[in-house]
């Protein structure tokens, strides 16, 4: 098996390809995984679902699942939803697999849930994706506040990290080849510990996600050389949506509860459509969730979303061109194609 391919694919608890971002204090309103793990499977059979497991990585991008809970709208249309946070985007995609989950929030690497779909086909509908480019900041090459380097064409023969994983790794060699550097071996290091790395010197550089920029500004630490570099380098165009998480629903929940599935739908489009609406109010219920506090609340960049019925033929394209990167670059086993996993209301 390709050395990348196998690290990707480690995705117990305690495997070294753990992404987490931040600790995470947990909500009342959220679970453990390892609550999660003993607890029985959601009831089968009938109308009525039981209880919905949806799982995330503790990251702003999540905004979505955090509001419909807090705010009620799962409650309210009758279905017992509990949020259930991860240490990474693969134990999200590793408990889909296992049947311990009912599916994701936004935020769930859409690369990791590539991976489970070559594992388990058919596994999963996507409810929702959270596009990012230049302008809905998400992505980014950082470097000291007072380092030398002005472009990313400036870290030839530099030290650069990235966050731990396939992905992140392959990413960033794809934008330093995008810009004549293919002799810089990138390492892979926890992505909280990017601004602290950059600050003592050790590393020269970092693709890293935010709201790792944001904090390394406002501290004075650090500055982002460029946004929104998948779109710019790999997508070719600055502007184009890189739909690097998704929200989804297992397809076998899908299948034995298609009304509960539809309703889950519409509820969490309730949550999108508050947040394009009334982003400065909303940001409130990323506390709890994410370690997003205090000022950093109302500073962090949101990305955008997009339903599944909101996907234009473009967007199609952008989403397939970023999943055929994975492929060419060893990551996936095989072509997924994106275009059958949007879901669609049965």
């Amino acid at each position: 098996m390709n050395i990348r391919r196998r690290f990707f694919l480690q995705l117990g608890a305690g495997a070294a390809l753990s992404t987490a971002l931040h600790a995470c204090a947990n909500s009342g309103q959220s679970t453990t995984q390892a609550e999660v793990a003993a607890s029985p499977d959601s009831g089968s059979g009938g109308a009525d679902p039981g209880k919905i497991s949806i799982g995330f990585w503790p990251v702003a991008a999540g905004l979505p699942l955090f509001l419909a809970v807090e705010k009620g709208y799962f409650r309210e249309v009758g279905l017992d939803v509990e949020a259930v946070q991860f240490a990474s985007a693969q134990q999200v995609a590793e408990g889909i697999i296992a049947g311990r989950l009912q599916g994701s929030g936004n935020g769930t690497a859409s690369g990791a849930l590539g991976l489970a779909e070559i594992a388990s086909p058919g596994l999963f509908k996507i409810l929702a994706s959270n596009p990012s480019n230049e302008d809905l900041k998400l992505e980014q090459f950082i470097v000291a506040k007072d380092s030398p380097v002005q472009s990313i064409a400036d870290l030839a023969g530099k030290r650069v990290a990235s966050g731990p994983g396939a992905q992140n790794k392959v990413i960033a060699e794809a934008v330093l080849k995008a810009n004549g550097i293919e002799d810089t071996e990138v390492l892979q290091l926890e992505i909280r510990q990017h601004v602290a790395a950059l600050e003592s010197g050790q590393i020269d550089a970092a693709y890293t996600l935010e709201p790792t920029g944001t904090v390394g500004e406002m501290n004075g630490l650090t500055r982002i050389l460029e946004n929104g570099v998948v779109s710019t380098y790999i997508l070719g165009n600055p502007k184009a949506p890189w739909f690097g998480g998704s929200a989804t629903l297992s397809t076998q929940f899908i299948e034995e509860y298609p009304e509960a599935a539809a309703t889950y739908a519409e509820a969490y489009r309730r949550a999108i459509e508050e947040i394009r609406t009334n982003p400065d109010d909303v940001r409130q219920y990323l506390v709890g969730y994410t370690a997003i506090e205090g000022e950093l609340v109302e500073r962090v960049p949101l990305v955008g979303y997009t339903m599944f019925d909101e996907f234009t033929p473009e967007d199609i394209e952008y989403f397939q061109a970023f999943f055929d990167f994975m492929t060419e670059s060893d990551v996936f086993s095989k072509r997924v194609d994106v275009a059958p996993l949007i879901y669609s209301p049965v």
